[in-house]
């Protein structure tokens, strides 16, 4: 069972934050006329070669912010996995673009964590 040693208030503003971010990345635009919403991962991914480097990060960041909230091994190893999957095909010069658009794999790994601290 995860643990963690913060108070409720502030483990929920932390999760708060960390959902923020994810909706930035993720779906922080929606195309217009369409229902795809899209975020700055998508965005970056279009610069060739850093872009995906710079939306790893922030990725990486709630990894980590997942594992000081007392998330268990195996989720933060989906997590892992969700953001490795992101990074690999994102990488792919246009299908990864379009992958992006609808993997939203930060979007994937807050709904790992939320389900995580909800065992707490």
């Amino acid at each position: 069972m995860p643990s963690t040693s913060l108070p409720a208030a502030e483990a929920a503003a932390r999760l708060a934050r960390i959902e923020n971010l994810a909706a930035k990345l993720d779906r922080a635009y929606r195309i217009p006329g369409t229902g795809i919403r899209l975020g700055w991962d998508s965005i970056l991914g279009l610069v060739p070669g850093v872009g995906d480097a710079l939306a790893l990060a922030p990725a990486l960041w709630i990894i980590q912010q997942a594992h000081s909230l007392g998330a268990r091994k195996r989720v933060l190893a989906r997590m892992g996995v969700n953001t490795a999957i992101d990074s690999v095909i994102g990488s792919v010069p246009l299908l990864g673009d379009l992958f992006d658009v609808g993997f939203k794999s930060n979007q994937r790994n807050v709904a790992l964590l939320r389900d995580e601290l909800s065992r707490i």
